[in-house]
């Protein structure tokens, strides 16, 4: 089992290149993209920039605003913003603090191999390896531990 730590007292005080007033903390990085947390403080900033990677923007307390082109917009707890790849985006922060997870995919996105990865199903013959007819079995015996408790359960 592995555990990252991240959060108060893990973060970079300096933060990623091109941001101010924001610190932050890799959680994973290999080919496949990068996860990393960011805490925004009042006035804090990812100036626009463009990569070629997809990007989502979590925010996950506080809010702020995201731009995305020359679209801007106010963003806050509980809302992610798609930063697609090759497109100018950036964050701020200007009346009070904001922490995010972004969740950033090498290239652009997958939909070219997407028929490639995707499952489809296939009917198997009866008897095959790994095909089912009628299911059978049963539920497991209540344990008589303690009585179950009704009060408030509907009838």
């Amino acid at each position: 089992m592995e555990i990252k730590r991240f959060g108060v007292g893990n973060r970079r005080p300096e933060g990623p290149p091109g941001t101010e007033g924001v610190e932050g903390q890799v959680i994973h990085g290999d080919a496949r993209g990068v996860i990393a947390e960011l805490a925004f403080r009042k006035g804090g900033r990812i100036e626009p920039h463009d990569n070629p990677n997809t990007t989502w923007f979590i925010v996950i307390e506080g809010g702020g605003y995201v731009q995305v082109g020359e679209e801007r917009r106010r963003v806050a707890a509980g809302e992610a913003v798609l930063w697609p790849a090759g497109v100018t985006h950036g964050a701020w922060t200007e009346h009070g603090p904001m922490r995010v997870f972004v969740v950033e995919f090498a290239g652009s996105d997958d939909s070219h191999l997407r028929g490639i990865l995707e499952g489809v199903a296939r009917r198997l013959p009866p008897g095959a390896a790994g095909s089912a007819s009628k299911g059978e079995g049963r539920l497991a015996p209540r344990l008589a531990a303690e009585p179950i408790d009704r009060e408030g359960e509907p009838v």
